[in-house]
């Protein structure tokens, strides 16, 4: 007779505690129970077979509201009985638990694991459900701003689309159901999502050991500022640059390729698990870095399944499709394949991929090459070159060059649209303001009331920087 497994669980009795593996068995992808067989495989016969062949169905009905098929078997004249369940769509509970199957063993879903399951099988996603408490007036305009010109780049939403109100291109995003926001929309367009979601942000820090912390960061706001910002981060402060030369030029180079260093943040944040509350985590060490997030691979899928070819399945679909319009991430499942891409490119070791049930590991190996020439004293850290290096200057849109021109210390936003000479306020706000603060030049006196009436507007020390550049 086969083991037991994923589809198969051997019982020697039947007790109505049994029911609970018929539960598990429809909550996961069916099997059969065999009742009269010892955890060694072997039929030792079921007296009462008969009966139970007739109880057995409606039992099952009466206490699980499913239908299930019963047949009776012998093996050298000993009765025993196989139920076979099949693999519900909704969600099958015992006495109002809620059981699953995984691997050879039975698992109680609760907590977040059974809220992750219910809304599985009513077709829902977390990043779907709608968010009662969040309103219009809780959306960042810096945030808008900035995926208005990610996207306008990316070429994949039209210029009709983008220059809507914010409401209607939340509604066009589909991150609208009825009169609420979904609560994807406070992850990618709060100013602080952590006042909805806890746990959403970015935790880094540097490790002399597994336990011996140097120093640490952490990265708040939405979810296209934390992508730049962490990468930002890692990038002036915790990993250094061996630098070497070809020719007169200067070469800078890095232990792990931005490139991959940036897929890798995409795929922690985009595709985490937010009902859990930690946050996401990279731990940077003399010869590693591991990034850390709450993850639930889709049902069927094994680690194999994510290093192969495969079809794009976001465990957060509604954050996805924002970040596809933008044009930070494609839609072909290939993230994974392309951190190790950009890693072979750069000539750097491969790096490891750990799962867990609910966690995902990412580890980036440094190259033994690297170590030898940091400790060598080749090796410069880029926040000490950022204090040397001239501040890059941003590159503005005509409309935002022309305002940043007549700007004269605090300006309200009419006396700005008088200065300007403009009339229509929607064409303004999308093409001037949002965009402006977007790029980081022009920033609001009253950040924390986007919709105040004393709300200004004044140059950035950015703003002031390319103004003199610009003069």
């Amino acid at each position: 007779m086969a083991t037991e497994s994923q589809h198969t669980e051997w019982k020697e009795t039947w007790r109505d505690d049994c029911l609970r593996w018929v539960c598990g068995f429809a909550n996961a992808q069916g099997g059969r129970l065999l009742l009269g067989v010892n955890d060694k495989g072997q039929v030792v016969g079921l007296p009462d077979a008969a009966k139970l062949l007739e109880d057995l169905p409606n039992k099952v009905r009466d206490l699980l509201g499913m239908v299930v098929e019963v047949n009776l078997h012998t093996e050298a004249d000993l009765p025993y009985i196989e139920v076979v369940v099949q693999a519900y769509p909704n969600p099958i509970s015992y006495r109002g638990h809620y059981f699953m199957r995984s691997g050879s063993t039975l698992q109680e879903l609760k907590g977040v694991a059974l809220d992750r399951f219910l809304l599985g099988r009513h077709g829902r996603t977390w990043d779907g459900v709608p968010l009662p408490r969040f309103s219009l007036a809780d959306v960042s305009a810096p945030a808008m701003a900035r995926f208005r010109q990610l996207a306008q780049r990316s070429g994949r939403l039209d210029a009709e689309t983008l220059s809507e109100s914010d409401a209607d291109l939340l509604d066009k995003l589909r991150l609208k159901e009825g009169a609420y926001f979904k609560r994807a929309t406070a992850l990618l367009f709060a100013a602080d999502p952590q006042r909805f979601v806890t746990g959403a942000f970015v935790k880094v820090g540097f490790f002399e050991s597994e336990t011996e912390l140097l120093y640490h960061d952490e990265v708040e706001g939405d979810l296209f500022h934390q992508v730049k910002n962490t990468l930002d981060l890692l990038l002036t402060k915790y990993l250094k640059a061996v630098i070497s030369y070809d020719g007169i030029v200067r070469v800078e180079t890095f232990p792990v390729p931005r490139a991959a260093l940036r897929e890798a943040l995409l795929n922690a944040l985009v595709h985490r698990d937010y009902a859990v509350t930690a946050p996401v985590q990279i731990r940077v060490y003399e010869d590693r870095l591991r990034m850390w997030n709450p993850a639930v691979l889709p049902e069927g899928w094994t680690l194999d399944t994510l290093l192969s070819a495969h079809s794009s399945s976001p465990y957060n679909p509604a954050i996805a499709n924002a970040f596809f319009r933008a044009g930070e991430i494609e839609a072909w499942g290939r993230g994974v394949e392309r951190i190790f891409a950009a890693c072979e490119a750069a000539g750097t070791p491969k790096p490891v991929l750990r799962y867990h049930p609910f966690d995902m590991w990412m580890e980036f190996p440094f190259d033994p090459v690297y170590l030898k020439a940091l400790r060598a004293g080749q090796g410069q850290s880029q926040q000490v070159q950022a204090q040397v290096t001239p501040e890059v200057t941003p590159e503005v849109t005509p409309e935002v060059d022309r305002m940043l021109k007549l700007i004269n210390g605090e300006m309200s936003r009419v006396e700005l649209m008088n200065a300007l000479g403009l009339k229509d306020e929607k064409h303004f706000r999308v093409h001037y303001q949002q965009t402006a603060l977007a790029l980081g030049v022009l920033e609001m006196t009253v950040p924390d009331k986007p919709q105040s009436r004393l709300q200004k507007y004044r140059l950035t020390p950015a703003g002031r920087h390319w103004l003199a550049q610009a003069r």
